[in-house]
This record gives C-alpha cells, sequence and structure tokens, in this order.
C-alpha cells in the first residue's frame, strides 16, 4: 500500500476535490440536504465552488490534501478568519474508504500547523461548523478535544434554500490554542 502524503491543493485538484467532497455530503448530509440536490447537481455545485476557491493563490485559504494513490482527504481552513474564533476550518472530508485511519486526524494537525505558522495576528484559535446530525463527525472532534461553541441555522449551499430540508442546525466547534491541537491530532 503506498504511503500516506500530504501536500496544498492547487488548481489541478479541483476536479478530485469536488467528488471527495460531493461523496462525503451524499454520505453525511443526507436528511439536511434535499436529496434531490444530493443525488443530481451536488458534483456540479461542488465542482464550481473548488474551481472559484483554487482558480487564484489565496494567502488567506489553505487546502491541504492527503494522497494515497490519490485524493483520499483534504482539509479547507480560512485562516485569520474571525477576531474571536479564529481561522475557520469550512471544509475537512476523508473517504469512506480512508476513515479511522487517522486521515482526518492528520490533516487537522498539519492545519493547525498552518494557523499557528501564518498568523500575522496572534489568532491562533481554529474553529468549525458541523451539522447537528453528524454525530461521528461531532464525536470525532470532542476526541481531539473540541468544544461546543454555539448552534445556528444551516446555511443552504450556494445559498439556494431548495437544497436544505426543512430548517437544520448546525453546531460551533472549537479549540482555542490551534499549537496543543497539533500535538494532539499527530498522536491520534
Amino acid at each position: 500500500m503506498p504511503s500516506l502524503r500530504f501536500r496544498l491543493a492547487t488548481a489541478a485538484d479541483t476536479d478530485a476535490i469536488a467528488r471527495l467532497h460531493a461523496d462525503s455530503w451524499r454520505r453525511h448530509y443526507r436528511g439536511a440536504y434535499s436529496d434531490a440536490f444530493l443525488d443530481g447537481d451536488v458534483v456540479v455545485d461542488r465542482i464550481e465552488t473548488w474551481r472559484a476557491r483554487l482558480r487564484e493563490h489565496d494567502p488567506c485559504r489553505c487546502t491541504i490534501l492527503a494522497e494515497r494513490a490519490g485524493v483520499i482527504g483534504f482539509a479547507n481552513t480560512y485562516l485569520e478568519h474571525d477576531e474571536t474564533w479564529g481561522a475557520l476550518l469550512d471544509n475537512l472530508h476523508v473517504g469512506a474508504a480512508h476513515q479511522r485511519e487517522g486521515v482526518g486526524a492528520m490533516l487537522i494537525a498539519r492545519t493547525a500547523d498552518a494557523v499557528v505558522e501564518r498568523s500575522r495576528r496572534g489568532w491562533t484559535g481554529l474553529y468549525l461548523w458541523v451539522l447537528e446530525q453528524n454525530c461521528a463527525a461531532r464525536a470525532f472532534y470532542e476526541a481531539l478535544g473540541a468544544s461546543p461553541a454555539g448552534r445556528e441555522r444551516a446555511t443552504p449551499p450556494g445559498g439556494a434554500p431548495g437544497r436544505l430540508n426543512g430548517a437544520p442546525f448546525k453546531l460551533r466547534y472549537s479549540w482555542a490554542d490551534a499549537a496543543a491541537l497539533s500535538a494532539r491530532g499527530r498522536a491520534s
């Protein structure tokens, strides 16, 4: 089995990231996101999103890939995103066949390294939003020391309300110190 490696994403990775992202949403967001969206336009939506994100280098965004004979996971973070909470881990997805191998924890550790390394304002916190129904992800973040820190209505993908079922909630999880998270993620 090829060894696991990590690198920063480029525009050439758009399709692989988008397909992994869409697959993850289909597996974990069913019920909160409409079946019509998940079974239809989700891949096109994710390709458009990732094409825009990766078109040009953004020093405030860090997208880290995990690879083993192709992309098996990624973490996308907006550095220095919020004065109170710090960097926003906007996406963390690992392919179904590679979950429970430590890939997610290693991606978070590398994300935490980037937060600490690139913080120009001293904001070393890290936070994310997770759908309330995603109990497995919540347990994973809690095992890495994240604390629940808020609850809001989920935002529909692309701002299209019809892509949601009802009015699902999302939860904020946070880590006050990304440096401590880096060490913890590498130990998992």
